[in-house]
């Protein structure tokens, strides 16, 4: 895995500093009309979202509309990230469907199985 380690190439873009957590990074300027171009070009998975996707993140536990992405550029990697990033740290990995945000977290598995077990009896 000596590939996290590697210094990534910067993207073309300027950056600005921000502090996160105490900890002082860069995040890049990225203008609108670039947006689906990098996104595409960083987008770890298939398909890519469109920019009008909504995603929840699984960390801040929010919802946020994909155009609003950021990227930040820390320990010499480039790295995708929700608009929410100052509350959880979500990368993309972290970018689920939009319907992840309506699942009652207040009910496990089992008890949603044994619930449906007893209706269809």
């Amino acid at each position: 895995m000596s590939y996290l380690f590697e210094e990534q190439e910067r993207l073309p873009y300027p950056t600005k500093r921000i502090e996160i957590h105490g900890v002082e990074i860069e995040e890049y300027i990225i203008p609108a009309h670039r947006k689906a171009d990098v996104l595409a070009e960083m987008y770890l998975f298939e398909p890519v979202p469109s920019l009008d996707e909504v995603r929840f993140d699984l960390h801040s536990g929010r919802l946020f509309t994909v155009r609003d992405f950021r990227v930040t550029r820390e320990h010499g990697r480039n790295w995708l990230v929700s608009p929410h990033y100052e509350d959880g740290g979500g990368t993309v990995i972290d970018w689920m469907p939009e319907s992840w945000a309506y699942i009652d977290d207040n009910v496990s598995d089992d008890e949603e199985w044994v619930d449906e077990l007893d209706e269809a009896t």
